[in-house]
């Protein structure tokens, strides 16, 4: 699952990050049940995992991995089961430069029913020039409209006290990520 989730040209840095979580924590588990996401990217087709489980704590992980392997992890914790193992992630991928390959991972989580995972992104993306993922979002339109309908759900099912017009999954969907209501044509 690791290697779908990732384009061909990481493969040596997936391989280094796989070793090192085998060696340091062979209980990472992706569960390959639930599913995955598939998105379009660079001519290929990347198969983000639903969620991944036993996810430990990587403090010591700026001294042994490259820039990239750092970034390979933080995108598969992006897919934690916890909540706040999510959040924690997301923020490390957000205060860098964000990588084309990292996209994929930063859209999944814009529908993520934790309101302060979306208001992270929102901070992090509003003031930024988001071009990038627009386009990627326009090349995974039917994926974009089910994460759309998602995150509606969720405001539904959780935040329907506030405003959709203010609710942040919406801003996030609208201002940052380009979407409009014929993404579902």
């Amino acid at each position: 699952m690791l290697f779908k989730a990732f384009p061909k040209k990481l493969r040596k840095d997936i391989m280094v990050t796989w070793f090192f979580i085998l060696f340091k924590f062979f209980n990472l588990i992706f569960n390959s049940d639930v599913g995955s996401f598939e998105f379009k990217l660079d001519n290929e087709i990347v198969k983000i995992p639903y969620h991944t489980y036993h996810v430990p704590n990587f403090k010591w992980l700026t001294s042994v991995l490259s820039q990239t392997q750092k970034k390979i992890i933080y995108c598969i914790f992006t897919r934690s089961y916890d909540g706040y193992v999510r959040e924690k992630y997301i923020k490390k991928i957000l205060e860098e430069k964000i990588e084309e390959w990292e996209i994929p991972f930063i859209v999944k989580l814009c529908d993520d029913y934790v309101i302060e995972i979306l208001e992270v992104i929102y901070d992090k993306l509003k003031d930024r020039d988001n071009t990038d993922i627009k386009n990627f979002c326009l090349n995974n339109k039917k994926e974009l409209f089910k994460s759309y309908s998602r995150m509606v759900s969720y405001w539904n099912e959780y935040y329907r006290e506030i405003n959709f017009k203010d609710y942040v999954g919406r801003k996030i969907f609208v201002e940052c990520l380009g979407y409009s209501k014929d993404f579902n044509k």
